[in-house]
């Protein structure tokens, strides 16, 4: 929308009743008869484009970076454009100068998150904000005329040593039907030998994404444990364009969970890692996605443990708060078609049960509003009714995933107990 200050007319900029376009972070250029914003319109990702408001022409800039522009600024005299690429879940950073439309990559930043940048009032510096596996979020200052990036701070870290952290690797796999999927793999301490065992931890979202970013507490597994750690962006997460994310939408559910099959091949491949010993973990849907791989991959898997996750779509839709329930059925499918209800109960791991060999660690929230209780007490009743290892921690004063401190540290202590007992022995 427009406003005019002098007439105090609010006037619409592009057409309101447009679908399936994500535009915004719309800011007056030079002229004031242009904007800047960032849109996916005709695109799989969102570009740095400008819009003159008279005209309506649209141009685009960023076309041949075949990423996300999760972000830009401009400097105070609007000469200058720094902007932000996910790329995988790697933060890149570029300069544009406004009037040439030129940009060039940012080198030198360390590997890791950018959070915030902004141009000096002068225009000669960039300062922005940035975590890494190592470091929480600190400040940098970047020098334009001597490309220079200068750290400001440097934040503790809780007693953490530098060296004990576990730097992310992009990996890269073939899924069954070539699609390519992608991940951050955590490598142990040097100080272990042999193959390591290998714990997956799955997102939620489904549409969200691991990034590059530290393990913070983490670690423990890494440097202590000698336990590797993979992150994986299975098909349908965020950060890789409109038809990679909706290309586990309805009935296509079950191809993501076949992206970690395939992620098990990968691990089998690697001589220091030992697919023997792999461990499934995923919270909400990434819960989901853990019950689903304990029993389409029975037998590559070790343990797993399930975090707030969906044992069925159907009861899930039925008893999830209403506020939701109609988004959600955009991603997973309307539970009242008969068909997509049928597809429903034949992946459910709740009708799955009996192909679950494994010890299992199920964790729940009694007041969750997102996936109700009952999606665990039915999923830990069975598996235990038909003779099944299986460890149940709820917490009667949690939601949707432990947020009081006491629990957090309960809840990671049961899983490291968890891991000793079904992982590393």
């Amino acid at each position: 929308m427009n406003f005019n200050t002098e007439t105090q007319k609010l006037e619409p900029i592009t057409d309101r009743n447009e679908k399936q376009i994500v535009q915004g972070r719309a800011k007056f250029s030079k002229n004031a008869e242009e904007i800047w914003y960032v849109t996916d319109r005709d695109n799989e990702f969102n570009r740095l484009a400008s819009l003159n408001l008279k005209t309506k022409k649209i141009s685009y800039f960023t076309t041949d970076i075949p990423w996300e522009v999760s972000g830009y600024t401009l400097s105070k005299d609007k000469s200058k454009i720094a902007f932000e690429t996910n790329e995988s879940g790697l933060n890149k950073m570029y300069l544009m100068d406004a009037n040439s439309k030129k940009y060039s990559e940012i080198k030198g930043l360390p590997v890791g998150l950018v959070n915030n940048f902004e141009f000096t009032n002068d225009g000669k510096s960039l300062f922005f904000s940035q975590s890494t596996y190592d470091s929480s979020a600190d400040i940098y200052r970047l020098d334009l005329a001597s490309s220079k990036i200068e750290r400001w701070t440097d934040s503790e870290q809780g007693g953490m040593q530098k060296s004990d952290m576990s730097a992310p690797k992009l990996i890269e796999w073939e899924s069954f039907d070539g699609m390519k999927i992608t991940g951050f793999y955590y490598p142990v301490s040097k100080k272990f030998t042999g193959k390591r065992p290998v714990l997956i931890n799955i997102h939620g979202g489904p549409e969200g994404q691991s990034m590059a970013s530290s393990l913070g507490s983490g670690n423990y597994y890494t440097n202590e444990m000698g336990v590797a750690l993979i992150y994986p962006n299975v098909r349908g997460s965020s950060g890789f364009g409109k038809t990679y994310i909706a290309s586990d939408n309805g009935f296509n559910r079950m191809n993501s969970v076949k992206d970690i099959g395939a992620l098990l091949d990968w691990i089998a491949k690697q001589p220091e890692l030992d697919k023997d010993r792999i461990m499934i973990m995923g919270g909400s849907y990434g819960g989901f996605m853990t019950l689903a791989t304990a029993y389409e991959y029975a037998d590559k898997i070790r343990c797993s443990v399930d975090i707030v996750g969906i044992s069925d779509f159907n009861t899930f839709l039925k008893n999830t708060e209403e506020y939701r329930r109609d988004l959600r059925r955009v991603e997973y499918g309307d539970e009242r078609d008969p068909k997509m209800s049928a597809f429903f109960t034949k992946i459910a791991p709740l009708n799955n049960t009996d192909k679950i060999k494994k010890p299992m660690f199920i964790i729940q929230g009694t007041n969750d509003p997102r996936v109700p209780v009952t999606e665990a007490t039915q999923m830990r009743d069975k598996l235990k009714a038909q003779g099944n290892t299986v460890w149940y921690l709820e917490a009667k004063n949690e939601g949707h995933g432990f947020r009081k401190k006491e629990n957090v540290d309960f809840q990671r202590l049961a899983v490291i107990r968890f891991m000793e007992e079904y992982l590393l022995k």
